[in-house]
Order: C-alpha cells, then sequence, then structure tokens
C-alpha cells in the first residue's frame, strides 16, 4: 500500500516563468498566491501548460464562485453577482490567498501524488491480472515507446523510463487532458477500449493570454455564457466524495469545473524500489470517464461549427486546430462578430467573455496573446504524430464595437488573401503546360508545384500578417488605410513568388508548348511568359475588386 506523499498544494512541481526571466519550480499553493509576480506556466510542452492552467482555473472556480474577495460565503446567484465578483478580483491584482487555502485544504488528503486510498487523479489498487507496469515513459507526450526513437523528445533513450515527482506530477495531469486513444492496460474492472483521446485532443483550444498569471487566468475564468446567463459552474474532480473506480463510465459533465479537471483516464504511478523510492518508473492506466463530443457548450475554449455527416450530422462539434495551418488563418472562426449570424454564439467562450468585459471597460486597451495549441493524432488517434503551438499578438480594442467593422475587414481580407494564393495553382498549371511535364488533359498539371508554391506564399506572408495585425488598434488606425497595406503586402509577395516559379521552369517553358483542350478539337499555346502575365493580371484584378 502506498504512504501519502508529496502533496501537490506545497510541493513545488509546477514550473513557472518569473518578471525576470528565470524559471522556477513552485507549489499549487504558490502559484496562486504569486501568480502576479509569473509571466505564465513554463513546463515542458505547450499543451502541458494549458492542461496546468486549466487546474490552476478548476481552483479558482471551486473558490471564488462560492465565496467572494474576503473569503464570506456568499455563491454567485446571478450574473450582475458574477460580474461584479470578477471586477473585484480583477481591481485586487492578485488572488487573496486565504479564501483558496481555506477552500483547498479542506481537501489536503485528496492532493497527495501518492496516497493509500486516494492519489491525486488516479485510483488506488489499480492492477493487472497478471501484476504487469508499463514504462512511465507511457504518460510523457513527446515521446515514442521505442526507446531507439527517442532522440528529438524532452526526455531521450532510458532517461525517459524515470521521472521526478514534481516531473510524474506535470505528465499525470497533462495526460488525462491529452491521451492519444487506441488500446490501454487491461486492469482488473476496467476497460482497455474505447472512449477516444482525452478531452482537450478532441477540441481545438484557443486561450487568450497576457502579461501575468494573475491576468491569464483572470481572462480565462469565464464566469457567463454567451446569452450572459450564468455559466454552470460545478465542482472539481477532487470534491467528489465517491471514491474513484477502475470501471470506464459514460457520464456528461455538468459543469464546467468537472470539465476542467475530466478524468478520461483511470491512472496509478509507480515508484522505483529500494534506493531509488523518489522516482516514478512504472504507470498503469486505462479509460474512465467519457462522453459524447458534440453541444458540449460547457467548454469555453474552442469554437463550435454545425457537422454535416454521421451520427452528429446537425449538432455543433468543436473546431479542431488543422496540421501545419497557421492560427492566423483560422481568425474568422474565433474573432467576435466574424462567425455567420446563424452560429455567431458559437465562437469561443473565453472570446465572448473578452467582449463583455470590453464592453463593461474593466479591462485595458492593451495588445494581448491569443493562443492556439492542439496535438494532431496519426490513424484512429491512436499516436501522436505532431503537436499545433501558436500564438497571435492583438489588441483588445478589437472585442468591442467599435472594433467590430474591423473585425469584418480582417476576415475579408483573410478571404481575399486565400483567393489569391488560389491563383497560384492557375499558373502552375500552365507553367506544367507550358514545359511539357504533365498531361494536358485535366487540371491537376504542376499540382505538386501548386502546394509547394501555397505553402511558400503563406509562410512568406505569416510575419507580415502577425505585425499587421498587431498593428491594429480600432481606436486610432485608419481602417482603409491599414487594408491597402495589407493588399500591397500581398500583391508584393505573391507577384515575386509567382515570378520565381516562371523562372525555375527555364526555357523550355520560355517557348511554349501547344496542347489541345479537353476534347481535342483545338490547340492553344502555352507560355511561360503568358502564363505569369495572366497571373498577374489575375492577382491585380482580385486586389482591386476586394476579393
Amino acid at each position: 500500500m502506498q504512504e501519502e506523499t508529496f502533496n501537490l498544494l506545497y510541493e513545488p512541481w509546477i514550473l513557472v516563468l518569473n518578471l525576470e526571466g528565470e524559471t522556477e519550480e513552485v507549489s499549487l499553493l504558490t502559484v496562486l498566491e504569486r501568480a502576479h509576480e509569473f509571466r505564465g506556466l513554463a513546463g515542458e510542452l505547450p499543451t502541458q501548460d494549458i492542461a496546468l492552467l486549466r487546474l490552476i482555473l478548476a481552483t479558482l472556480y471551486a473558490t471564488f464562485t462560492r465565496v467572494d474577495v474576503q473569503g464570506n460565503q456568499k455563491p454567485i446567484k446571478n450574473a450582475s453577482e458574477a460580474l461584479e465578483r470578477w471586477q473585484r478580483l480583477w481591481e485586487f491584482k492578485r488572488f487573496p490567498i486565504e479564501p483558496i487555502k481555506t477552500r483547498l485544504c479542506h481537501y489536503e488528503e485528496r492532493f497527495y501524488l501518492f496516497h493509500p486510498e486516494r492519489p491525486f487523479y488516479q485510483v488506488a489498487g489499480l492492477h493487472e491480472k497478471n501484476g504487469k507496469r508499463n514504462t512511465i515513459a507511457q504518460i510523457v507526450s513527446d515521446v515514442p515507446s521505442r526507446v531507439e526513437r527517442r532522440f528529438i523528445s524532452m526526455k531521450s533513450g532510458k532517461n525517459a523510463e524515470c521521472l521526478s515527482f514534481s516531473e510524474a506530477a506535470r505528465w499525470l495531469v497533462s495526460m488525462q487532458a491529452w491521451d492519444y486513444a487506441g488500446k490501454k492496460a487491461s486492469v482488473v474492472g476496467g476497460s482497455p477500449n474505447g472512449g477516444g483521446t482525452g478531452w482537450l485532443g478532441k477540441i481545438g483550444v484557443v486561450y487568450p493570454v497576457s502579461h501575468t498569471l494573475f491576468e491569464t487566468l483572470m481572462l480565462n475564468f469565464v464566469l457567463l455564457k454567451s446569452d450572459k446567463s450564468l455559466l454552470p459552474y460545478g465542482s472539481p474532480t477532487w470534491e467528489e466524495e465517491q471514491l474513484p473506480t477502475a470501471e470506464k463510465i459514460e457520464r456528461r459533465p455538468k459543469g464546467y469545473c468537472e470539465l476542467l479537471t475530466w478524468q478520461s483516464r483511470r491512472v496509478l504511478l509507480f515508484t522505483a524500489e529500494g534506493n531509488d523510492s523518489s522516482l516514478v518508473t512504472g504507470v498503469l492506466y486505462s479509460y474512465g470517464d467519457v462522453f459524447q463530443t458534440p453541444d458540449m457548450f460547457i467548454e469555453q475554449m474552442t469554437g463550435w461549427h454545425v457537422s454535416k455527416q454521421g451520427d452528429t450530422k446537425g449538432h455543433f462539434i468543436p473546431n479542431r486546430h488543422q496540421k501545419e495551418r497557421s492560427l492566423w488563418r483560422d481568425l474568422s472562426s474565433i474573432l467576435p462578430q466574424a462567425a455567420n449570424s446563424a452560429d455567431a454564439n458559437y465562437n469561443p467562450g473565453v472570446i465572448q467573455w473578452l467582449v463583455l468585459l470590453k464592453e463593461r471597460k474593466v479591462i485595458p486597451n492593451e495588445i494581448i496573446q491569443l493562443c492556439a495549441v492542439g496535438f494532431h493524432y496519426g490513424a484512429m488517434d491512436a499516436k501522436v504524430e505532431a503537436m499545433t503551438a501558436d500564438m497571435l499578438s492583438i489588441h483588445t480594442g478589437i472585442f468591442t464595437q467599435l472594433g467590430s467593422e474591423w473585425v469584418s475587414r480582417i476576415t475579408s481580407n483573410l478571404q481575399l488573401t486565400d483567393n489569391c494564393v488560389n491563383q497560384l495553382f492557375f499558373l502552375a498549371t500552365d507553367l506544367a503546360k507550358a514545359s511539357g511535364d504533365s498531361d494536358s488533359s485535366h487540371h491537376k498539371a504542376g499540382e505538386g508545384i501548386c502546394s509547394a508554391a501555397k505553402a511558400e506564399a503563406y509562410f512568406r506572408l505569416d510575419m507580415p500578417f502577425r505585425r499587421w495585425l498587431a498593428d491594429i488598434d480600432p481606436a486610432q488606425s485608419d481602417m482603409d488605410e491599414a487594408e491597402q497595406v495589407w493588399k500591397d503586402t500581398v500583391k508584393r509577395v505573391l507577384l515575386q513568388l509567382g515570378e520565381e516559379m516562371t523562372h525555375q521552369f527555364g526555357e523550355k517553358a520560355i517557348i511554349g508548348r501547344w496542347v489541345k483542350n479537353k476534347n481535342g478539337s483545338k490547340e492553344k499555346l502555352y507560355t511561360a511568359p503568358a502564363a505569369l502575365l495572366k497571373f498577374n493580371s489575375k492577382i491585380k484584378r482580385t486586389i482591386e475588386k476586394g476579393g
């Protein structure tokens, strides 16, 4: 039986970056008490950081939806009280630690990483019939299962097979949020199959980040739904009275706090034997709490769209980040007022919350960061293949009535950008025909070249767009002037890229080639100069028409 060891309330285990740019390892209570002294979390991966941020958020919900800033029992009952509670905390400029301590220390026994009855985020006594255990590397997100492949991960080779208590605690929280699907351990009373990834693996996480960890937590401390009714807060997992078992349970979370601490896996960590008992070397885990994803609007850190196929057809399902696609290209699905009127309320809840805070003039006019985090899984979501970790600087003035027209302009310029980049397909097709390198009977000519050119176009537009967006202050910037700056940038980048593509095809394409049309009745001369001239004309015409 495991002894009570390593209490997460008091032991240092959360990595943070202080205001001097140095990394510290602090306890859960310390990170809350000194949140205003830290820039942010600084764990091994951005996916780990957001999992820990959500855990810390859960402690705020568990405290300040029930008591006021002074610690007096006063549960939030309506929207007015919710906004007043939030504003008092924001004006306090730090978290009053005594109410938090009172709430969390009441459940002190449930914050031990190792405990005979209730280890944190785990199930005591979890076991397989044959006593088998997996290496602890199973819970480290970027470590391949095969030792010889561990050369570009946070832990390499045999070093991935043992973790300190603090490391194990961080990866445990991350694993509950992000673990891939596929067969798990056949624990007694549990299920090795079904349930898919952890909850965060099923959504495209979007959240705001500000100058300090305190401000970041507060901007994500959403108290109202988009219709300004109370968000169902619920309770975190450590407040549940019933002891967790190995059984997989199908149930839907009743409140956001429950979702922030969702137990998607049944887990048990094992320490090394003998003199190395301060290291974690083994783990067992199987599927835990599962639910169907559609219409889970309690979640505040993702956008939603209507599904058009399968069992979820007609329901809202969470947006997921696309692999190798920058956040700014999907900005139209994130910004307020940008979605179609039919689903305008299904932008991420954290964005709607920023809009409300700006309407009340609670938060200042300044630059914040919009962050996107996510894992991309392989076949059947059974392994991690890649990670999204992107950030955009944006002025809070965008989240105001004044900023609504800016949002319209920004999204229309994003559409114009896509339309212009798509013209590279036709240029690549014509150049391929001019050089005789492709079959002229279909539009797939030069497809490989086109894909590479489009990727290069978005790469060259990436930093200019980020700077352009960050420079927009709705209260001071001139809308027409800013729009023209972006159009000029798009034109310059694409005309230059078109010229470079044309040169790649060489003298053969300059001379050109006669190609029959689809029915074979007529021939047309394709040359590189003519293809470039047509491309330049289309780009200029598209920009002049505004898309």
